[in-house]
């Protein structure tokens, strides 16, 4: 048996994207899973996909029977928050969390993943992630 994990798209308009994740886990945990792709035409605001212009303005979550580790897609990817317990993290002061970027970590894509450590059979997660698309204008 696997983690049932599930993710629900709450928002997908031409600027915000709010996604929710819930996860059950059997004890084996996650490991990559991918969150948000944001190099697919699901996501793409005005023809274009939001890439690494995606910001992160808010995480709210409830984990509990493991951690949460969410990260950038990159080629070594990079990390974007530890989550255990109950929380939020708010970035909306600074319009939001930004991906390093293609200089800062080479091959950035923009996506966000996801990894459980210590994974107990029966732990689980809610993470809501509110999102800015952020694609630049021409």
């Amino acid at each position: 048996m696997a983690d049932m994990t599930t993710t629900q798209v709450i928002a997908n308009g031409p600027r915000n994207l709010i996604i929710k994740l819930t996860d059950v886990s059997d004890g084996t945990g996650l490991s990559g899973f991918k969150v948000v792709d944001a190099q697919s035409a699901a996501y793409a605001a005005g023809g274009q996909v939001p890439g690494v212009h995606l910001k992160v303005r808010r995480i709210v979550y409830d984990v509990h029977g493991m951690v949460v580790r969410l990260q950038w897609e990159a080629k070594a990817p990079v990390d974007l928050a530890t989550l255990s317990g109950f929380g939020h993290l708010d970035f909306r002061r600074c319009q939001g969390l930004s991906n390093p970027g293609v200089t800062a970590a080479p091959g950035a894509t923009g996506s966000i993943l996801l990894t459980t450590i210590g994974a107990a059979a029966g732990g689980a997660f809610t993470i809501h992630l509110e999102m800015i698309k952020g694609v630049p204008q021409f």
